[in-house]
């Protein structure tokens, strides 16, 4: 049978934003199209080997990408149905209420976001049933209010973990349990979906017991016969009508060929980066510099955090496998001594000799990297870095993405750091903490983009944004853009639920507009 060309609604993208949209649409009946431009990560051993994802990076994309003094960026991402959530580490946080409004940073201001944290609150609890969040409100001081508690309870700590929460609730922290989308039953574990093992983090599940996009919007999403997914679908551009008001074709690079397509409503998913690139390609008589571009802001404001990944190293040894249950928020918003922001640290999955080894690890005499990885409580921090306009996303003349980045906001990262160091120095059997990226080879500022937001704000001036409120494009009447490109501001927590709780809110509009 011929492939349809005409839907109701395309969703270029199938990850946190546009794989949890179409699972939102799926039941209406409309026709639905989903392109993603990879194909299923493919299930075999190797999606649990260390050595081959962390070192020889299999995963990840081979394009190449360049920085703005036009050295080439080799990015770790990943083009594959799920998105980068097949390879996230489920950490889904709320933004703090305080997030959505405008915060003095000693590095500067986070601005306001157009809607509140109450117009968001019950589409986050929709996003934790969704995606099956375990976690416990209230441990984490900086919690935001909720209509409902997690779905499911808190991932338990192993001991190593356990003893560290209890030596931070001893110098007076409120340590708290990460609120984690993996299917683990713990008071079950013959039956348990997850196995708890130590390849999570950064790794696709081979078993499909982690909540990602795949398995928990997409795949369902296809079980309802209106709606379609086409993978190795490139889409290259977008065409508008002569009016330049709506989009009324979509090119695809599909299996060496080109195909056309076209839909009452588009929506763009495809990450902040990608996103931007999108839509700056298209520029065409109408639209000059690219889609929804009149107030100068598509590409522009791009954030991703200011993140480090700190190993301790421990007289003790350190055999946990699932390492990542322990958050410590206290420092949030800052404290007497520092009335600023400062952000979160909390933990990557447990790193092994393989993920260290692409390093030289000289300034540790007598540490093998086997003996490190044993002895490492391996620390993700995490502050929030503002949107700078000329932190950007660009086009070459070979229409080649360009990601322009200069990290901002450092000092109240640089005080987390000293405050976790401090703190460990009065826990049990520490020696200190080494920076992991001197190991392993890139720095995470750029090539890192685990985090990637902003791009494409949304806002209630057109002057200053290129989204409305339901992140429609304000120039296009049928273009909407979901996923992390409409963040105004970027908070210090990781940003998936927020993504997955904005698909939603706009599915609920897109419903109502298609009747």
């Amino acid at each position: 049978m011929a492939q349809a060309t005409h839907y109701d609604v395309i969703i270029i993208g199938t990850g946190a934003g546009g794989g949890t949209l179409a699972y939102k649409l799926a039941a209406s009946g409309k026709g639905i199209l989903l392109l993603e431009r990879g194909d299923y990560v493919p299930r075999e051993k190797d999606n649990w080997d260390t050595k081959a994802v962390n070192l020889k990076g299999k995963y990840q994309t081979k394009e190449v990408w360049w920085d703005k003094d036009g050295k080439p960026l080799h990015p770790h991402t990943n083009y594959y149905v799920g998105g980068n959530t097949k390879f996230y580490g489920a950490a889904l946080f709320r933004l703090r209420k305080e997030d959505f409004g405008e915060i003095k940073h000693y590095g500067g201001i986070s601005p306001a976001w157009p809607i509140s944290y109450e117009d968001m609150e019950p589409y986050y609890t929709q996003a934790e049933h969704l995606y099956q969040v375990h976690g416990l409100r209230g441990e984490d001081p900086t919690d935001p209010p909720a209509s409902a508690p997690c779905p499911y309870p808190p991932i338990s700590h192993e001991p190593r973990i356990q003893q560290l929460s209890d030596d931070f609730a001893r110098l007076g922290l409120k340590p708290f349990h990460v609120p984690l989308g993996v299917m683990l039953d713990e008071t079950n574990q013959q039956k348990s979906r997850c196995i708890r093992c130590d390849t999570c983090d950064g790794h696709p599940c081979l078993v499909d017991a982690k909540s990602d996009a795949q398995v928990v919007c997409v795949d369902p999403a296809l079980e309802h016969p209106n709606v379609t997914l086409l993978t190795n679908a490139y889409v290259s551009r977008l065409e508008t009508s002569t009016s330049g008001r709506e989009v009324t074709k979509l090119i695809v690079q599909r299996n060496g060929g080109t195909e056309e397509y076209s839909a009452n409503i588009v929506v763009v998913s495809c990450g902040a980066i990608n996103s931007a690139a999108l839509l700056l390609r298209s520029s065409n008589e109408k639209h000059p510099r690219g889609l929804a571009t009149g107030s100068d802001v598509v590409g522009r404001h791009y954030m991703g955090h200011v993140n480090a990944v700190m190993l301790a190293l421990s007289r003790c040894d350190n055999p946990t496998v699932f390492q990542k249950t322990l958050g410590v928020n206290d420092f949030y918003f800052g404290t007497k001594d520092w009335p600023y922001p400062m952000g979160h640290f909390s933990f990557v999955g447990k790193t092994d000799a393989n993920t260290l080894a692409s390093g030289a690890p000289a300034i540790v005499p007598n540490w093998t990297l086997d003996l490190m990885a044993k002895h490492s409580l391996d620390f993700w921090l995490t502050s929030e870095d503002l949107p700078e306009p000329n932190n950007r996303v660009t086009l070459n003349r070979n229409g080649e993405i360009v990601l322009s980045y200069e990290p901002n906001n450092l000092e109240g990262h640089l005080r987390l750091t000293e405050k976790l160091k401090s703190l460990l120095k009065h826990a049990d059997c520490h020696e200190g903490l080494i920076p992991m990226n001197f190991f392993v080879g890139q720095g995470i500022p750029l090539a890192g983009v685990a985090h990637q937001n902003g791009t494409i704000r949304f806002g209630r001036d057109p002057k200053s944004s290129a989204l409305d409120v339901n992140c429609k494009a304000y120039e296009l009447d049928n273009l909407y853009v979901v996923g992390g490109s409409f963040f105004p501001s970027s908070g210090a927590v990781n940003p998936a639920l927020t993504i997955i709780a904005n698909a939603l809110r706009v599915g609920d509009h897109l419903l109502e507009r298609l009747g």
